[in-house]
């Protein structure tokens, strides 16, 4: 009932733009120009959160690896890790699907957190953090606002 409901609204909730074409309600708010995603932050703060393991919830690589619109480039054969070159391919399928940079309303930040917690209702494989006081949310979010493993690092 709850995905029905979600399909719904995103699909039937449309609104006009200011030239005449028509965006639907659900598509995520425009980049901030100012804000740039660092890809060794991904790479060494956020991509770790993809294959971690939450008590009750299964690991986000169970099924971002295959099978949904995000699909994670899988792991190096015979390794736990994604080479560079998977890291990059996945750096730029999350920026293309799921980050919007210098937004808090981002599809990476919302859909995996609790709706009493500012989450939005979509997200097939649950809400992974009841809090925006996370510490793995606070990564994601720190990074989709523009941190910098350099800036981090001091």
């Amino acid at each position: 009932m709850r995905a029905a409901r979600a399909f719904l609204i995103g699909v039937l909730t449309l609104s006009s733009t200011a030239s005449g074409g028509w965006l639907f309600a659900a598509q995520q708010p425009a980049p901030s120009a100012a804000v740039t995603l660092d890809f060794e932050f991904f790479k060494t703060r956020v991509q770790p959160i993809f294959v971690a393991k939450r008590p009750g919830h299964a690991r986000c690589i169970s099924c971002h690896i295959e099978g949904t619109p995000m699909r994670l480039q899988p792991f190096t054969p015979g390794t736990s890790t994604w080479s560079d070159e998977a890291s990059r391919k996945n750096f730029d399928l999350v920026i293309q699907r799921s980050v919007v940079p210098g937004s808090p309303q981002s599809r990476l930040l919302v859909h995996p957190l609790a709706e009493a917690a500012g989450g939005d209702f979509y997200h097939n494989g649950g809400k992974h953090w009841k809090s925006q006081n996370d510490p793995e949310w606070q990564t994601l979010k720190t990074w989709v606002m523009g941190q910098t493993a350099r800036s981090n690092a001091r």
